[in-house]
């Protein structure tokens, strides 16, 4: 439970990692005492302790996630020497007229100052993990007909008088994909309900960079396979690749001067800097088994969520909304690529080629150092290190290798613990939608939250 109005990075931060839970499944809540909760809640600086008054066993509504939405919004008032929460169930998957909200009381005991400051707070619940299955339909839903006009300036843009051109950069931009970052653009653009059309272009500038760092990721790491196919590098070549990578670098930066927004250029560019800082990163970090956890998320943080980040921001600008909505949106998209990579890093051991669209243990075979090996790593005994440690080193890369490699990590819930980061960092991510009112915008961008964890399971 996170309210909506945080000014406490550290507050929420906390909240973050002691991951309140009330009443799952039938749980009582841990910690029973949840020191500085009220830390930065309603705008207020105000230190208390919630201290559990009631079983919760009882309260059957906070354990029943069967509804897509499950408790949305929570509403707060006091009576003396109580909180009483309301519960309220919103029914967004049908008409409004048909949304009769469900009720639910939860008394817990509150210290004086805790009631006070929480008196005219509300709070929007988003829960991970619920029993439907997430997907990005949603947005794609939402965001149709526009995704039409970027493909088109897409497929215009990547048109060349060199034949090899768009036929190499069309093998990747039509080989599938989810086209997640640009419709993020344009999903933050119909949250702040942008009423004009230049975000198609920089939508389609945001897709050329990710496609672009996708044909140098290819021949950086030697991969067989993307989104299910062969690797343009294996089918055209290395130097053919990396050329057309750099065309399509360029279109970007021509879709962004075009937009003529001297603060889109340099949001995007930045992204594109950082980017490539974090592959250099990467490359320097491979093999590396002594990589910390610090740098591999600061690893990610530059090459994948730098995009996502952008991707959102941008429709905050050219939508001339406040610094702060920027600043909401990039948080929410710098936590989604977070997020999204961890589960990719996860999987990559434990998934297949046809869910993954690439092989299965690539990033093990390429020695990269991930936080489900750095996890095992540190939690091994000296052989196990040894391993490890050989493994990076690309001494044991066999099948049955991997498999034992595999087996540690589930030994010592390497797995486990980084898709529990990952569902952290998705949290993040909704928590920062906080801000804006509700809307089916709003609920597609939490929902690409919940389809990015999902995708392990």
């Amino acid at each position: 439970m996170v309210a909506d109005h945080f000014i406490d990075d550290k507050a929420q931060e906390f909240l973050g990692e002691i991951r309140i839970e009330i009443c799952v499944l039938g749980q009582l809540a841990q910690p029973l005492y949840l020191a500085l909760f009220t830390t930065g809640v309603g705008r207020r600086q105000v230190g208390g302790c919630l201290i559990l008054a009631h079983g919760l066993r009882n309260l059957k509504a906070l354990g029943e996630h069967e509804h897509e939405r499950g408790i949305d919004v929570v509403d707060a008032f006091t009576i003396p020497g109580e909180l009483v929460v309301l519960c309220h169930r919103a029914f967004h998957a049908v008409p409004s007229r048909d949304r009769q909200a469900t009720l639910q009381l939860l008394h817990l005991r509150a210290a004086p100052p805790l009631a006070k400051a929480l008196e005219d707070m509300t709070a929007t619940i988003h829960q991970l993990g619920a029993a439907r299955t997430p997907s990005l339909q949603p947005m794609l839903n939402l965001v149709a007909p526009e995704m039409n006009r970027v493909n088109a300036v897409i497929l215009d843009r990547m048109q060349s008088e060199i034949p090899l051109i768009p036929e190499l950069a069309g093998h990747l931009i039509a080989g599938g994909g989810k086209r997640m970052r640009p419709m993020l653009t344009l999903a933050c653009a119909r949250l702040l309900d942008y009423p004009g059309d230049r975000h198609h272009k920089l939508a389609a500038a945001v897709e050329f960079i990710h496609t672009a760092t996708l044909l140098h990721d290819d021949v950086v790491d030697g991969s067989d396979m993307r989104r299910g196919k062969t690797a343009a590098n294996l089918i055209f070549g290395n130097p053919a690749a990396v050329l057309v990578g750099d065309f399509l670098f360029s279109r970007s930066f021509e879709l962004m001067v075009e937009d003529g927004s001297l603060k889109v250029l340099k949001i995007l560019s930045n992204a594109s800097a950082v980017i490539a800082e974090g592959e250099v990163n990467q490359l320097t970090a491979q093999r590396q088994i002594s990589t910390s956890q610090e740098k591999y998320l600061d690893i990610i943080g530059s090459k994948t969520a730098a995009l996502f980040a952008a991707a959102c921001r941008i429709a905050a600008v050219v939508a001339e909304r406040s610094e702060a909505d920027e600043l909401a949106l990039d948080a929410y998209g710098r936590n989604l690529g977070i997020a999204f990579q961890l589960v990719d890093d996860a999987i990559d051991y434990v998934s297949d080629g046809a869910t993954m669209g690439k092989d299965a243990g690539d990033d093990f075979r390429d020695g990269k150092v991930t936080l489900p090996v750095i996890l095992a790593h540190s939690r091994g005994d000296a052989e196990e290190k040894s391993f490890w440690h050989n493994a990076m080193l690309g001494h044991r890369v066999s099948a049955d290798d991997l498999a034992y490699a595999t087996g540690l990590l589930r030994k010592y819930s390497a797995i486990d613990d980084t898709l529990e980061r990952a569902r952290h960092y998705g949290q993040r991510a909704i928590d920062a939608l906080g801000p804006f009112p509700a809307s089916a915008a709003k609920d597609a961008l939490v929902e690409a939250v919940e389809f990015a964890i999902a995708r392990a399971y």
